[in-house]
């Protein structure tokens, strides 16, 4: 990081970061760029509900101040200078000197406000590192000795997605040996733009917007910059970092490192400075702008966690509203899953990730699922599509190329394809944002070995989506299309584990896209018809849709369980949904004429009879918090590039290889996304709580008690809790001019204390580390707390550990012993359940794991499970007596602590907060069969074909010499270039380049002449007669004799 994005004092975290890539990456990646957000004075973004004229704006939000009744508060209008300053707006940014939250309720309760949200200012560091370093592992921590030097690359906003020219990666899938060939680095080549270029289609009359850091005026790459224009506070339009060169290289260059479509109309949005500041005021400027110059594809490199940054998501969706296609890139948050980065995880943007060229899936590529729906619903399918990423050459800041990985390459990749794909449509108005996504994942080729939440639907395909994209008609299409619960690895996590009858429906997430119009909606209701053949009555479906689809998308959501005369029944079941789509006819002459499509969800599941309930384990999601919208710390205190808690602590997201784990040892997982009121504790043999940060309801809590004494068991991994070490870990906003502190620890401690006091169990506010042996097997403790107070009977076992909180309040460096880690306890009750605490849960978890501990949990639900005491745990020489509790008093919530705005429990209340009254349980409509009796197909994913295309029918037209015009080489530049098949691309003169296909077909016609007139002449010639031979008297004499006449 740079060191306007580092702390400067303790552990405090300034609100500098605005989510960019790992901060492990620069020992990594030759070239890594960083993000970080600042603000320095107290500006608002005032947002409108419509668009209105500068005075408009103006005399609105003075009558709004003006009913505050304070006429002290010193307010103005920021000035902004830019194109779009004279358009009408939809906001504005203003300048208040000491403003009151009431200041601004005031300000959002004008009736043509919609929102008011502070200004953010957004720092970006190009960063080059020697390419001679070696690669360290992507999880690799490197302890500092200084607390002071916090800083934080998973940042509170967004940030530039593109990594070093040597970062190669792989997907971990073990492969044989094989020779690996050297393969050429231009892209559009690659992807075989060539063919269209040979078509004549180039990019021409297509409006495509880059949003980076500008571009030089006389670069010789490009020859179509339609427009240059600047956002910032600079007075200059060029590029003077380089990324946003090598990204409109990638889309549009015409020589060198050529683009997809050279002849596109290219705008330059300059939205970063030199100094690489940026601010949002100047993206929803500039994004303003765009609409009015009515762009047709628009990239953007950048992206971060916040799927809550309302003004920026909302102008989102209003430019896809607006017809411009958003190509963003998905993150470079990879390997793990949940890392998933906004804009590109909005349904009506495509979302990016990316390969190497050995088509592997890069290592840095984010993962899905998205976690906006949980812990009610699960995530949508993201990355849409991927493609290449991994040293991908483009345009260099002046001249020449350079090499660069992350998705913010594959992005302008896609991009570029979608520019010059749009180019090929004589149908302009069938180009949206939802057909083109459509054909894009219609086409793409699925890899192999790879499940849908790192490839999306596949890798792009030029020429396949080109096919599809001129045989189009408007249509509604799904994603995914199919649901096929037995289809591995591709169908991973659902085909990880079969249904069975009782257990927590399956829910999947499908999104609707709506090629049709920007808005439509489900006609009646989708409707439910299983195959009787195929066992399709085994099961039942709720479905759950979006009123309405806004813009081009929205969301179908399947809930499917097992019926109940299935239970003890093995077997595959099918079915299928149809829904009807419904959109206003643009072009219909006739008032309220519509469009329809509908469309077929097929569903194929495996069923299994029920498990025993000492194999099924239920993770509680209800009690799992993260950011955003809330300052949710890291559970491991010494990941100071990473402070946020942000992945969704879902057990298919950050958990996901201890999910794989119990998997692979017989245990059946669910997943509880509803208050513990809600499930049949009867059905289970252990709950399983990782890192709660919730409070719980006392109806929780009372029925929790009951449902141990009746033999459910409880396995808890808690984490550290410290309220001085809370305050010590805040952070300042200069957003908002604010303090913020975190509102919990790792763990919310003191609310598992008061779920597990009744059995005189309790955590200690003792924050710890270090390395240990148990059981033979090697741990890492990483920033636990300890058990404060255990019943007597039970098994504590207790190791020597660092006081880490003592190093983070005073420096200091103190080692504790016997420090009780970990607690078994059977319940006295009679058939009562079992109780195991352990206090550090980054040994189960994905996002910094050190060392894994799935063994711990293995033992911990033998015993939970099966009563079964491990020797290794019950004799081992570090178990001590019970703590009692009494030498140091329980940890107490922090004061002053805000949890009660992002909390499902708590409300804000006069004094303390208070519960909530306890939501109703979830409650599904099950969809009323209407059964068929048909066969149902066998390949889901080979049935599913968009509109009807069979693409192995739609040929290619005749192809005629093309190359798009192209300028003359440098002096001392090569002409050779090292494609596949011999193709080579146009970097020759131009107007060489135009006479040479007249000089090919001339000589053709002057060979074709030639053998024209030898033919006529052979033809023409008189036959030439052999000359008689005169014949012997004696033959002459011999022929009259026998009257026979010799052949001549």
């Amino acid at each position: 990081m740079t060191k306007s994005s580092c702390v400067e004092f303790d552990l405090t975290f300034i609100n500098k970061t605005s989510d960019m890539s790992r901060s492990s990456y620069p020992k990594t990646h030759p070239s890594v760029i960083f993000y970080s957000v600042l603000s320095v004075s107290p500006e608002y973004i005032v947002a409108f509900t419509g668009y209105f004229s500068a005075k408009a704006r103006s005399l609105y939000i003075s009558s709004a101040l003006r009913n505050t009744g304070d006429g002290t508060l010193e307010w103005h209008i920021v000035p902004r200078e830019n194109p779009a300053s004279d358009f009408p707006s939809d906001f504005e940014l203003v300048h208040i000197r000491q403003v009151s939250p009431w200041n601004l309720l005031n300000l959002e309760d004008h009736p043509y406000i919609k929102r008011v949200t502070p200004q953010r200012k957004v720092f970006r560091s190009l960063k080059y590192i020697p390419s001679s370093e070696p690669a360290a592992p992507c999880n690799a921590t490197h302890a500092s000795p200084k607390w002071q030097s916090w800083q934080s690359s998973r940042p509170f906003r967004r940030t530039s997605l593109s990594l070093g020219s040597g970062f190669w990666h792989a997907t971990g899938r073990h492969s044989s040996r094989r020779l690996l060939r050297a393969i050429p680095r231009h892209v559009a080549q690659i992807l075989q733009a060539d063919v269209l270029w040979q078509m004549g289609h180039t990019g021409s009359g297509v409006k495509v917007a880059v949003f980076d850091t500008g571009l030089s005026e006389k670069h010789p790459h490009f020859k179509n910059v339609k427009e240059r224009t600047n956002w910032t506070n600079e007075k200059t339009l060029d590029d003077g970092l380089g990324h946003g060169t090598f990204v409109a290289g990638v889309i549009a260059s015409m020589r060198e490192c050529q683009g997809f479509a050279p002849d596109s109309e290219l705008h330059i949005f300059r939205v970063f400075t030199n100094s690489q500041v940026s601010y949002t005021s100047w993206f929803l400027d500039a994004f303003n702008y765009a609409i009015l110059k009515k762009i047709d594809v628009l990239n953007l490199s950048i992206g971060g966690p916040d799927f809550m940054d309302h003004p920026f998501v909302d102008k989102v969706w209003e430019l896809t509203a607006n017809r411009v296609i958003m190509v963003s890139a998905i993150g470079n948050d990879g390997p793990l899953y949940g890392t998933l980065n906004n804009p590109a995880d909005q349904m009506d943007v495509i979302g990016v990730g990316g390969i190497d060229f050995e088509d592997n899936i890069a290592r840095f590529s984010s993962r899905g699922m998205t976690t906006w729906e949980l812990p009610g619903g699960y995530g949508r399918v993201k990355p849409d599509i991927v493609t290449y990423g991994s040293g991908v050459r483009g345009s260099g800041m002046k001249e020449g190329c350079r090499s660069l990985s992350g998705t913010s390459v594959a992005s302008p990749v896609v991009a570029g394809a979608v520019t010059l794909l749009a180019s090929t449509v004589l149908n302009r108005e069938l180009v949206n944002p939802a057909s083109m996504k459509q054909a894009l994942i219609a086409s793409a080729r699925r890899l192999p070995g790879v499940n849908m939440f790192e490839q999306g639907h596949g890798k792009l395909d030029l020429i396949r989506a080109y096919q599809i994209l001129n045989s189009y008609r408007p249509q509604a299409s799904l994603s995914p299309s199919y649901i096929d619960l037995t289809e591995c690895p591709y169908m991973w996590p659902y085909c990880s584990q079969p249904i069975y009858y009782g257990g927590m429906p399956t829910i999947v997430n499908v999104t609707i896209l709506n090629g049709m119009g920007v808005t439509g909606r489900i006609v009646d209701k989708p409707i439910w018809q299983p195959y009787l053949p195929q066992n399709g009555d085994h099961i039942d479906v709720a479905i759950s849709y979006s009123p309405v689809l806004w813009p081009w998308a929205g969301y179908l959501a399947v809930s499917i369980s097992v019926a109940k005369k299935a239970a003890s029944w093995e077997g595959i079941a099918q079915g299928h949904v149809m829904v009807t789509v419904a959109s206003p006819a643009e072009n219909d002459s006739e008032v309220g004429g519509e469009l329809t499509s509908t469309v077929k969800l097929p569903i194929k599941v495996k069923i299994v009879p029920t498990p025993p309930r000492s194999k099924r384990v239920l993770w509680d999601q209800y009690h799992n918090l993260r950011y955003p919208p809330g300052y949710f710390p890291r559970d491991n205190l010494r990941m100071k590039n990473d402070p946020l808690d942000w992945n969704g602590d879902h057990i298919h997201t950050n958990f996901r290889d201890m999910y794989q784990h119990l998997r692979s040892m017989g245990y059946f997982v669910e997943v509880l996304g509803a208050p513990i009121t809600c499930f049949d504790a009867s059905q289970y043999g252990t709950l399983l709580m990782v890192d709660s940060e919730e409070e719980y309801f006392p109806e929780e809590i009372t029925k929790l008690r009951r449902d141990i004494d009746n033999g459910l068991s409880l396995i808890i991994f808690s984490d550290w809790y410290n309220t001085s070490v809370m305050r010590k870990v805040k952070f300042y906003d200069e957003n908002t001019r604010q303090w913020w502190m975190p509102d919990t620890g790792g763990a919310n401690v003191p609310a598992l204390n008061d779920l597990i006091s009744v059995w005189g169990m309790a955590f200690s506010d003792g924050l710890y580390e270090g390395d240990f042996t148990l059981a033979d097997h090697d741990m890492y403790y990483a920033s636990g707390c300890s058990i404060a107070r255990f019943p007597e009977g039970g098994i504590v076992i207790a190791k020597n550990l660092k006081d880490q909180g003592l190093e983070v309040l005073k420096q200091e460096t103190a080692v504790v012993e016997g420090v009780p880690i970990l607690g078994l306890y059977q319940t006295p009750s009679d058939g009562g359940g079992r109780i195991a605490l352990y206090g550090d849960s980054n040994c189960i978890d994905d996002s910094h794991r050190q060392k894994d501990c799935f063994w711990l949990l293995d033992a911990l639900l033998q015993y939970t499970s099966y009563s079964m005491t491990p020797p290794s745990l019950s004799h081992s020489h570090s178990r001590v007596a019970p703590p009692t509790g009494t030498e140091h008093p329980l940890p107490q919530r922090l004061e002053g602590n805000h949890l009660y705005r992002y909390s499902k429990v708590l409300e804000a209340h006069l004094g303390e907060p208070k519960p909530r009254p306890l939501p109703a349980c979830p409650h599904l409509s099950w969809a009323k069969p209407q059964p068929v009796n048909e066969t149902a197909p066998s390949n889901l994913w080979k049935h599913q074909k968009l509109l009807s295309v069979d693409l192995d029918k739609v040929a290619l037209p005749n192809l005629r010499a093309y190359r798009p015009q192209v300028r003359p080489l440098s002096p001392g530049e090569s002409g050779a270039w090292d494609i596949p098949g011999g193709i080579m691309p146009g970097r020759y003169n131009q107007e060489v380049g135009q006479t040479i296909p007249v000089f090919a077909f001339l000589g053709a016609m002057v060979v074709l002449s030639f053998f024209v007139v030898q033919l006529t002449k052979a033809k023409s010639k008189p036959k030439r007669r052999k000359p008689r031979i005169k014949r012997p008297t004696y033959l002459q004499h011999q022929q009259q004799t026998t009257g026979k006449n010799p052949t001549v």
